[in-house]
């Protein structure tokens, strides 16, 4: 799945917070979005999922050269778009087995085998250390931040979507966790050629996901674009080195 944005203006509560943005995401390509807090990351995340807090102005967002503004939050996830949220939340009374088959159900024209579909929900759940029995809770009740996160992960691998957004994937996650959570999601991209962007503040989920782009956001705009070295810059100075760049975006690239 490729994924095109063009010249995207949003709005919330009459604040401008994306800036006429454009982003450029190819099929199998990893791309990653830095920035300091604030600057519109995770807003990023939430308008391409069609969030109906944030209203869109201007520009647009093509998958596959069709644009997705019209369509709803399910369908745009049953196209194939999957985020893995900040801050998952718990709801009580749905189990994450109900939760996925219903979600799996809601994109097939006959519903899939009990059978077929415990047997890979047990096998995403091994791949991720989680006990089995974790799946008959409701969805990331009492769960840590790191089992959150786990459990994002065994969403995505069970859904099997074609666009992976994964906000602050490493946020809440200890070293070991971190490797099986990247171990995973590469997994996956391997078999699946899906493309992913990532939102992170720290370079050391980069070094695993070993990342095609690396965009730094600053007034609702990409201002810098460049390869892994520029998360190596951005670790060693901090972002205060691009306070008068100009508002330049793909074009204005730093190679190794």
């Amino acid at each position: 799945m490729n994924m095109k944005i063009k010249d995207l203006t949003v709005k919330v509560k009459e604040k401008t917070v994306l800036d006429n943005l454009n982003l450029n995401i190819e099929e199998g390509e990893i791309h990653v979005i830095m920035g300091p807090n604030g600057v519109g990351k995770s807003t990023l995340s939430n308008v391409i999922m069609g969030s109906p807090v944030y209203e869109v102005t201007s520009g647009d967002i093509l998958v596959n050269n069709k644009s997705i503004l019209p369509l709803t939050t399910d369908e745009r996830a049953r196209l194939g778009i999957f985020l893995s949220f900040q801050n998952p939340i718990d709801i009580e009374g749905v189990t994450n087995q109900e939760f996925l088959k219903m979600a799996i159900n809601s994109n097939r024209e006959t519903p899939i085998g009990l059978y077929d579909f415990i047997k890979e929900l047990e096998e995403n759940y091994k791949d991720l250390n989680f006990p089995k029995e974790m799946m008959h809770r409701g969805i990331n009740q009492n769960f840590s931040g790191g089992e959150k996160k786990k459990n994002e992960i065994i969403q995505m691998k069970t859904l099997k979507p074609s666009l992976l957004i994964l906000d602050e994937l490493d946020s809440g996650l200890d070293v070991d966790s971190l490797d099986l959570v990247c171990k995973n999601v590469l997994e996956y991209k391997a078999r699946a050629n899906c493309s992913i962007l990532l939102i992170t503040h720290y370079n050391r989920i980069l070094e695993k996901l070993k990342p095609d782009f690396v965009h730094v956001l600053k007034d609702g705009k990409i201002i810098k674009t460049g390869n892994s070295s520029l998360a190596d810059l951005i670790e060693e100075k901090g972002y205060k080195i691009f306070e008068n760049s100009e508002n330049k975006q793909e074009e204005d690239i730093i190679h190794e």
